[in-house]
């Protein structure tokens, strides 16, 4: 019985660098973001911390995405400007 050969990896290794040289060429949005993974109480506090200390209208300070995972456990995104003006 013989092992099957390996398949060849060019193909991986090309998507890899255009998803790379892609990624290099987009403009960055001046964003800090963090992601969270907490139980849901701890989320909205977590949330509400990020929004009274950097306020949305100065930082412009949002969620940027969130989901719900199995446990009542949350996962969501925060992002605000580094800085106000």
């Amino acid at each position: 019985m013989r092992t099957p050969a390996r398949p060849s990896l060019d193909s991986l290794k090309e998507r890899l660098r255009r998803q790379r040289a892609a990624e290099a060429v987009k403009p960055r949005d001046g964003f800090l973001r963090e992601t969270f993974i907490l139980p849901r109480v701890e989320a909205r506090a977590k949330a509400r911390e990020w929004l009274d200390r950097w306020p949305k209208q100065a930082y412009w300070t949002e969620i940027e995405s969130w989901r719900e995972e199995p446990g009542d456990v949350i996962e969501f995104t925060m992002r605000r400007l580094p800085s106000a003006d």
